[in-house]
């Protein structure tokens, strides 16, 4: 028996990378899986590849292979009402709803005061805004359940740390940050856990290589990026171990944490 038989997790950005590699650890410990992605460009500042129905159907088999129920559709976290009636119909076909991983975003990079306002728009709109309106979906058939849940927001090393050439990314992650601290608080007397997930380099794919000249032409703003550890890039397994301890009973008196899967980044 794993560590979340009979739970059920609503996985948003489920399509590849660290969402699919947490749909896959929690159906690996039991869980069933609501999984979601936009499946197509986010936006026209979004020049790494785009997932599609293909990727989100390799996930869906991952989870099925674990011997585990799924549910995947395409939806764009910016969009509530597709939101809402996911987790309708992933809880009436599943039963229930107990992990909420809101992992869905984008990245892009320049100056500050050189990004565009719909750059800054649509990265705040799917970074920040989409976690709220993820919550804001889930949140209410959790409480009604009156069975408790766990809620794992991905921030970022950017959440803790003002990172360049990432002014609106470092923005986003540090709202979300600040928005599950406040949800900690709130959803406690209702035995739900929200606690906020801090990687460094991960290996998704998702970077276009715009940054690396950035980096070049100001060498010393390089050393801010480094971390501690020799391995400058973990992979979205690494991420899923820490999304599956906070979704499982063994992390059932931590909330409102920031957990640092940072390579000791944070620590420079």
């Amino acid at each position: 028996m794993g560590r979340l038989t009979g739970k059920v997790a609503f996985i948003t950005g489920a399509a590849r990378g660290q969402g699919r590699a947490e749909a896959v650890r929690l159906a690996a410990e039991g869980a069933d899986i609501i999984a979601i992605d936009i499946l197509g460009s986010p936006s026209p500042h979004v020049l790494y590849p785009s997932t599609a129905q293909a990727d989100l159907d390799e996930t869906a088999k991952l989870v099925q292979d674990q011997g585990r129920r799924v549910v995947a559709r395409q939806a764009d976290v910016r969009d509530l009402a597709a939101l809402e009636a996911v987790v309708r119909d992933g809880v009436s076909e599943l039963g229930r709803l107990d992990i909420v991983v809101a992992n869905a975003g984008i990245v892009n990079y320049g100056r500050t005061w050189e990004i565009t306002e719909e750059q800054w728009q649509d990265l705040i709109d799917i970074n920040l805004t989409g976690v709220w309106k993820t919550v804001k979906a889930a949140v209410p058939t959790m409480i009604e359940q009156g069975q408790g849940g766990s809620i794992i927001i991905t921030s970022s090393v950017a959440g803790l740390k003002g990172l360049p050439f990432l002014a609106h990314y470092a923005s986003s992650k540090h709202g979300v940050t600040g928005l599950a601290k406040v949800l900690a608080n709130e959803l406690a007397s209702h035995d739900i856990r929200v606690n906020t997930v801090h990687p460094h380099g991960v290996r998704t794919g998702m970077t276009d290589g715009s940054m690396q000249g950035m980096l070049e032409a100001e060498p010393l703003l390089g050393p801010i990026y480094m971390g501690a550890l020799p391995t400058q890039v973990v992979e979205p397994e690494d991420i899923a171990n820490t999304v599956a301890f906070l979704a499982s009973d063994e992390a059932k008196y931590i909330t409102g944490s920031q957990m640092r899967v940072d390579l000791g980044a944070l620590n420079r």
